[in-house]
């Protein structure tokens, strides 16, 4: 069967349709290619298939640069498309989920007019990943929509520490533990975390440090940052730089100068946007309920005069602030925390989401809490996968007001009572 592909969609297939109409998402396919495919799911209004052959094939095809591809490794499905190809068709996929799922008629979320900031190296520069076993126990990563684990023995996007100690880790045959490993660019130390038994994990004297609460230090900027393994942090060093650099644009110099009133930094993790975004006289409010992240901020933060609130975004009780900074988890805020953190009036609004469905939805809650869309930009963090970072920034509407439980209401209306 051929078809022509047309855009790529979040989840990384390329869309295209039968000639009966019906939408399938076609594995390996660029846009405006023809393919021939053959169907593996067929359901009542879509359908799946994976590429035969490739008919006429995109200027932006290349051959994937890893072997592992071949071997049907799952980590990273865009290697047959070029990191220029993969940019643009990530900031393609931004603009039509805030228009789809969001509901964003804004002009900033327009595809010309969203903000490329840049990406990260392709080869060699992610400096944390999560290796499974296979059943004689060699380290690798899961084929594509499956549990299957696809042996390794040098990961293209994995810094080269990472691959050194990956070369030395195996576990016992049968084994479903799993290995988070963590280096440090500034240190070269080399952290692991074993998910399950860590009496089936071999070769662990390979690494420098180990466990959850273990920690490394790693320079962001001019920053030392403590980090423990049993918290989250970008993906490198160099994506959180990036990162930063983004988000103090988005934010603006005014409003983390505390000139609009403190700042909030809502699933803050350990500081790394507190520390390197708001100056040290500025009171901060860092949330975040994770206990390892929570000791790193303590530590992070000690010289800015910083509250951390331990507790869910969605349990906190608002204070005034003059700037909210958001970047929750790849399943997005929700409705509860979007009505805790609005509740805070904040003039400024930044959000940072990993998956643009997800942070589409949580746009649309701002939107409906009084907030709109002033500007949106997209970081290619992942390099060889459909996964993005989208940033949007938001300012609260100057005819609406937000109440203490997170109801909007106009001016000249009376306000909720709290």
């Amino acid at each position: 069967m051929e078809v022509t592909a047309q855009q790529l969609v979040a989840g990384g297939d390329a869309l295209a349709r039968l000639p009966s109409g019906k939408v399938i998402f076609v594995e390996g396919a660029l846009p405006g290619e023809e393919v021939r495919v053959q169907l593996t799911d067929t359901r009542k209004d879509f359908g799946r298939a994976t590429v035969e052959e490739v008919l006429s094939a995109s200027p932006d095809r290349r051959d994937p640069p890893c072997p592992h591809v071949a071997d049907g490794c799952g980590g990273c499905s865009w290697q047959h498309l070029s990191p220029e190809g993969q940019y643009e068709a990530k900031v393609r996929i931004v603009a039509e989920s805030l228009a789809r799922t969001g509901k964003v008629s804004s002009a900033a979320a327009e595809v010309d007019n969203i903000v490329r900031f840049g990406a990260v190296e392709p080869v060699g520069s992610r400096t944390t990943i999560r290796v499974a076993f296979n059943a004689e126990g060699k380290p690798g990563f899961r084929a594509r929509s499956s549990h299957d684990v696809v042996a390794i023995k040098n990961c293209l996007v994995a810094h080269p520490l990472l691959n050194e100690a990956l070369s030395h880790i195996s576990a016992e045959p049968g084994s479903d533990a799993e290995v988070v490993l963590r280096c440090s660019v500034s240190t070269g130390v080399v952290g692991a975390l074993v998910y399950g038994f860590e009496e089936d994990i071999n070769g662990l004297d390979a690494v420098d440090v180990l466990g959850d609460e273990a920690r490394i230090s790693e320079r962001i900027d001019t920053q030392d940052f403590g980090i423990s393994m049993g918290a989250f942090f970008q993906s490198s060093p160099q994506a959180a730089d990036l990162l930063v650099r983004a988000v103090r644009t988005m934010a603006g110099a005014e409003a983390l100068s505390g000139s609009f009133g403190p700042v909030v930094d809502a699933y803050g993790g350990g500081g790394l946007l507190a520390a390197s975004l708001v100056p040290l006289h500025v009171p901060v409010v860092l949330i975040e309920d994770n206990e390892f992240a929570v000791d790193d901020a303590k530590q992070n933060l000690r010289a800015h005069q910083a509250k951390i609130v331990p507790v869910p975004v969605e349990e906190w009780r608002a204070s005034p602030a003059g700037i909210i900074i958001a970047d929750p988890a790849r399943s997005g805020m929700g409705a509860a925390a979007v009505k805790a953190l609005a509740a805070s009036g904040a003039p400024r609004f930044v959000l940072v989401s990993c998956d643009p469905a997800a942070g589409s939805r949580d746009v649309r809650l701002l939107t409906e809490a009084g907030y709109v869309v002033d500007a949106v930009g997209v970081l290619d963090l992942f390099p060889h996968t459909n996964h993005l970072e989208m940033i949007t920034s938001l300012s609260l509407n100057k005819e609406m007001r937000v109440g203490p439980n997170g109801e909007t209401f106009s001016l000249g209306d009376v306000p909720p009572a709290a």
